[in-house]
């Protein structure tokens, strides 16, 4: 079902990423919580702590030597498992057997993610990344990336808020595609594959619903929540 809050998001999330991790020795992952006002730095923190807690050797990875020294200050119990995409690529053997957990990479650390990744023997789960660049649009360079490095990646978790529904994943399970109501959100229907807009609006059309007011009404709550 949908989590009421962020800390029930993160939750689902952890279940999720835990049963995933065992199902392949070098697993790639995604975890994606897509919405606005989200505070990504927190949530990669309570993450990683989560996974130690469940005996989970994890390595925390941020694009850029900022963000890793603020996760730092802000996690000195995890100090010691915090780096930048920089000094992994500078010591790609150290603690090999760790889970890699980069924090939103971004178009513009496509080359070294991917190649701290292609170092890295073990599983990697990448938190809230956008590695598709616009700029690239359709040509071959983003025929190949499609092709190579970006068509490793299984999603563990998702949860996305849309125009009048929302998206959820958690593994092993279905992609879940929820309609909102005046009073909340019910299951309006699961896929194997996550669906694109046409496949949505398609299955929402049958499905009724509360009204633009009552619509709007049941996102503010739901993305209130999710913020807090």
């Amino acid at each position: 079902m949908l989590p009421a809050d962020l800390r029930s998001a993160e939750g689902q999330a952890l279940a999720a990423l835990l049963a995933a991790l065992p199902a392949q020795t070098r697993g790639r992952w995604t975890v994606d919580l897509r919405f606005e006002g989200l505070r990504l730095l927190p949530v990669a923190l309570r993450l990683a702590e989560g996974l130690r807690a469940s005996a989970v050797a994890v390595r925390l990875l941020f694009p850029d030597a900022g963000a890793a020294a603020l996760a730092r200050r802000d996690a000195p119990a995890l100090a010691d498992a915090i780096v930048d995409f920089r000094g992994q690529m500078a010591q790609p053997s150290a603690a090999s057997d760790a889970v890699l957990l980069a924090v939103g990479p971004a178009p513009a650390d496509y080359e070294a993610f991917e190649q701290l990744c292609s170092a890295q023997p073990g599983s990697v789960v990448m938190l809230n990344g956008s590695l598709e660049d616009a700029a690239v649009g359709i040509g071959s360079v983003a025929r190949e990336r499609r092709r190579g490095f970006l068509s490793q990646w299984l999603p563990a978790y998702a949860l996305q808020p849309l125009q009048g529904s929302a998206l959820r994943l958690a593994y092993p399970g279905a992609w879940e595609l929820y309609r909102q109501d005046a009073d909340g959100f019910r299951l309006a229907a699961r896929f194997d594959q996550k669906p694109d807009l046409e496949t949505q609006l398609e299955a929402l059309a049958g499905e009724g619903g509360a009204g633009v007011g009552g619509n709007l009404r049941a996102l503010d709550a739901f993305i209130e929540g999710l913020r807090n």
